[in-house]
């Protein structure tokens, strides 16, 4: 009689508890699963804590409610599947606004990620080169080429598109740059178009219609009472052996699988795995996958990230405008990269006393030593500029947190799709029981990460049963 199939996965994010919930119910009865979280805590991005007696989002705030197919998103499909889709709340508020020359003007309707289908819609915000547009003959985007999405659109449609429009919304995701950022990464949807179109805004029509959106269907959506609530429900639903605290130092191939060196230096646990699902950022995954597959290790750890920080105010009874947030191009020289208005755009969390949270993201790449100052000057200038911003003196917080996220965002740059699928080809070539999943490959977002990690433990399955083990 054979033992049942024992898998490692090292990563306690949503994606690796997506890939531990997928095995549960997918692997064959008695499958043991263990997640290994270097940290005290499960979620990685996702946290919700508390501020002023309310719960508020430390980490990710919400998730998209459709696939890019425009069916339900995987972050959708994770809460039906935990019995929590009928909490799903939505925004009500939904208008941003975009701060230019020194106020707010509305973000305009109908852009992909602030690329225009329609030039006449974003003329109050950027004067388009319509000009430059023109059909050349043949597509865009030549068949498995990528690019920088600033260098597309510069190229199509002028700077001030760029820079006031499609800079802030990537930034805003990011925390990168358009002219660093890969076409084929970011907007998907877009680079697919532009393989076919021969114009930009014809790609950018071409891509909204391929995934229509019902009048009125929520595009965003978070769970009422906090995200922590996701996590903890996949934790659970997992049936995993959950360990926190849990430094996984060293992977070595063995004959029946892998050796885990988990643990200190001084006091190492040695633990035997059938597959790892390897769900952690891409640095801490290179250092274990050199001694295992030294090129793949190469390609993996030369992604970079971005670090941020989120500070949240509680604003009493302050004089908000009915916007669901702000994002600011860089060309502004503030701090402040985007804010949301929490207890206006979400109505579930307004309070009859008329205490706000304002939450603003610092930090763009390139730009780390403005996050070395202390959690006091943070929130101070945050505060400042917001009143700046809104061109009114907003009253002094009651309360405020400071969350620093450091090494948070990928940033893909031209060609990362390419590396990482041919990276990937190499690892389930030398060791198919050994897989990535995580943000740092796939793309960020909680149901681009549920999916990756849903993925990987497909793979693992895949691989485990395909060749015979246990």
């Amino acid at each position: 009689m054979r033992r049942p199939w024992r898998v490692a996965v090292v990563g306690g994010g949503i994606a690796g508890l997506a890939a531990a919930l997928r095995l549960r119910d997918r692997a064959p009865a008695g499958t043991e699963i263990t997640v290994y979280e270097r940290s005290g805590a499960f979620g990685g991005k996702l946290r919700t804590g508390e501020l002023a007696g309310q719960p508020v989002e430390f980490g990710a705030e919400s998730f998209l409610m459709r696939d890019p197919a425009g069916g339900e998103s995987a972050a959708v499909a994770l809460l039906r599947r935990l019995d929590l889709a009928g909490e799903i709340v939505h925004p009500t508020v939904g208008q941003a606004a975009l701060a230019v020359d020194g106020g707010l003007r509305p973000v305009p309707g109908g852009t992909l990620v602030g690329v225009p289908g329609d030039l006449a819609a974003v003329a109050t915000v950027a004067r388009p080169d319509a000009a430059a547009d023109r059909d050349e003959g043949h597509p865009l985007l030549a068949e498995g080429a990528d690019v920088a999405v600033g260098a597309l659109v510069r190229r199509r449609l002028g700077d001030e598109v760029v820079d006031r429009l499609v800079d802030p919304m990537l930034g805003g995701v990011y925390a990168g740059r358009a002219d660093d950022l890969s076409l084929v990464t970011t907007m998907p949807a877009l680079a697919r178009a532009a393989r076919r179109e021969h114009t930009l805004t014809g790609a950018v029509r071409a891509a909204q219609a391929a995934a229509p959106r019902a009048p009125g269907a929520p595009v965003f959506g978070t769970l009422a009472g906090g995200l922590s609530r996701l996590v903890e429900a996949a934790a659970t639903a997992s049936g995993a052996r959950l360990r926190r605290d849990a430094t996984v130092r060293e992977l070595i191939p063995t004959a029946t699988g892998w050796r885990l060196t988990v643990g200190p230096t001084r006091d190492p646990e040695w633990v035997a795995a059938d597959a790892v699902v390897l769900a952690v950022p891409a640095r801490p995954a290179a250092r274990l996958l050199a001694g295992v597959a030294p090129q793949v290790a190469g390609t993996v750890g030369g992604l970079d990230y971005a670090s941020v920080a989120l500070v949240t105010l509680a604003l009493p009874e302050p004089t908000l405008p009915t916007l669901s947030g702000f994002l600011v191009p860089g060309t502004e020289g503030l701090l402040v990269k985007a804010a949301t208005f929490f207890t206006t755009k979400w109505g579930h969390l307004r309070r009859p006393d008329g205490l706000a949270l304002v939450r603003a993201s610092v930090g763009r790449y390139g730009q780390e030593a403005d996050l070395q100052r202390p959690d006091e000057d943070l929130a101070a200038t945050v505060h400042r500029e917001l009143s700046a911003v809104l061109d009114t003196a907003l009253p002094a917080p009651v309360a405020g947190h400071v969350q620093r996220w450091g090494g948070a965002l990928p940033q893909y740059t031209p060609g990362h799709a390419a590396r990482l699928a041919g990276a990937r080809t190499a690892l389930r070539a030398a060791h198919p029981t050994l897989a990535l999943a995580g943000a740092g490959y796939d793309g960020v977002g909680i149901p681009v990460c549920v999916r990756s990690g849903e993925t990987a433990a497909e793979e693992i399955i895949t691989a485990l049963g395909g060749t015979g083990s246990p």
